[in-house]
């Protein structure tokens, strides 16, 4: 049922899509979460969740095992488990009240093999074995902002722990003006996994107006023209960035550390009216 729900922390709003009569926002603070389509999960309606979905459908056919640090409605991970039936896959939040919303109302336990960890991102991450993962997806926030305990070196050195050899990392950053936090996350990454790429709709990507830009990384080559192409061509046209332009993009930013005095942009008032 719609309505304002309390969670573990603080409160969640629970919308419907009166478009689509099995589509549901959860919304805290104002800040739109997720949307899932009950009925077709395949149904991505955030661009920034169209753009992850076109890295994870370019790599090699077939299940996969996958962590997910974020959850919340879990949108990914019922694509994921929709398009390669047979992935096992973990899910990290920490918001245990968000999590049982979610079983009650929007249908977790039909996903299949899928386990959920009460946890925050970094202990989960930590928690896992060596590699034991084909994809780990961050897309964390607290509100509006991304933890930066999880965008640093000593994160990404754990992330690159947990993967396989040819795994990918995809990660969902908010940013805006300048977009300085995002050149030092991609120096971070780059840092960890050697490869990278960014996506976003050129407005953003060229720091005119706050909002999501998506980093996929891996320590093999990523398609770059398969990305290239596909980001151009989907329901949200967007750029890809990488080789030279990603070294122009971060020229010189300094990876983030642990203990960094880091401002996380958080988007202005206006973005979600």
């Amino acid at each position: 049922m719609p309505g304002r729900y309390p969670v573990s922390f603080g409160e969640v709003d629970l919308l419907e899509d009166l478009d689509r009569s099995s589509g549901w926002v959860v919304s805290k603070d104002g800040v739109p979460q997720s949307y899932v389509d009950l009925d077709d999960p395949t149904y991505l309606d955030f661009e920034y969740v169209q753009l992850m979905a076109v890295v994870i459908d370019l790599l090699p056919g077939g299940p996969l095992d996958a962590v997910h640090v974020g959850g919340c409605a879990c949108t990914l991970p019922r694509y994921v488990a929709a398009t390669r039936p047979g992935s096992r896959q973990t899910v990290v939040e920490p918001d245990a009240g968000l999590v049982q919303l979610v079983r009650d109302q929007l249908r977790l336990k039909s996903v299949p093999r899928l386990k959920v960890r009460i946890l925050d991102g970094r202990t989960a991450t930590a928690a896992l074995p060596d590699t034991s993962a084909d994809l780990l997806v961050l897309d964390a926030f607290s509100g509006a902002a991304m933890p930066l305990d999880l965008a640093t070196v000593e994160y990404m050195g754990e992330a690159a722990r947990v993967l396989r050899p040819s795994g990918t990392l995809v990660v969902n950053v908010a940013d805006g003006k300048g977009l300085a936090f995002t050149r030092r996350m991609l120096a971070t990454v780059g840092g960890a996994f050697g490869h990278v790429a960014l996506l976003g709709e050129p407005g953003i990507l060229r720091g005119r107006r706050f909002g999501n830009l998506i980093v996929a990384a891996s320590r093999v080559a990523l398609p770059y023209a398969d990305l290239t192409r596909r980001a151009a061509g989907g329901l949200t046209v967007a750029r890809c960035l990488s080789g030279e332009e990603v070294t122009r993009f971060v020229a010189g930013a300094r990876p983030l550390r642990d203990g960094d005095a880091v401002v996380v942009p958080v988007p202005p008032p206006e973005v979600f009216g």
